[in-house]
């Protein structure tokens, strides 16, 4: 399964936003890496180096390498709506992603491993696609003999967002899609516009 290995603090103090979760290094350094990341960098940024920054983020934030993003992009094409906005939409839908909404894990990292390890169930049944693809309606459930381990009880614990496009059962460990989230239900910093415009050259 692919997925992105390498290292995550480096990348979070590139973009300058925690992308992978709280961290700890970007807060305390909080400029680019390298060896002159401190200082101001000379030139500007041309037009496509912005649309490709925004990609990428959009890309490290989730959790998707390129192929599927793009595979993302030509689908969010074919639906009806604003094609930034249902890439989004597509992107928020996935059930890793639906997982860390819900509080379940505390980062899509985390997410993604308990969907793969089995601890996750769609619809009743075990699912162990951190790609799969939620509609309204669709019921994600911890399964009973995990709802004890001791990374799920912590994280829903310390859990403090809360989405409108989201019902939550804290008794039954379980998450309900009401509905396909609008732009401003998304709380990620992303301009989804650059990205739409740089898979359209």
């Amino acid at each position: 399964m692919a997925r992105y290995r390498g290292p995550q603090s480096r990348i979070s103090r590139k973009y300058g936003e925690p992308l992978f979760g709280p961290d700890k290094v970007l807060e305390r350094k909080n400029y680019p890496p390298g060896q002159h990341g401190s200082q101001k960098r000379r030139g500007k940024q041309s037009e496509y180096g912005i649309q490709l920054n925004e990609k990428q983020k959009a890309k490290y934030t989730y959790g998707i390498l390129e192929k599927q993003f793009s595979n993302l992009f030509k689908e969010a094409l074919r639906r009806k709506g604003i094609t930034g906005e249902v890439l989004l939409q597509l992107c928020e839908t996935r059930l890793d992603n639906i997982i860390f909404r819900c509080g379940i894990a505390p980062t899509r990292r985390a997410a993604r491993q308990l969907v793969v390890h089995k601890h996750i169930m769609l619809n009743d049944k075990i699912c162990n696609v951190p790609s799969a693809s939620l509609k309204p309606g669709d019921v994600v459930t911890v399964r009973e003999k995990s709802k004890s381990l001791e990374t799920i009880q912590s994280s829903i614990t310390n859990n403090i967002q809360s989405h409108d496009w989201i019902e939550w059962n804290g008794d039954k460990m379980s998450g309900t899609v009401k509905a396909l989230p609008n732009r401003d239900q998304i709380p990620e910093n992303i301009k989804e516009q650059l990205i739409v415009e740089i898979y359209s050259k």
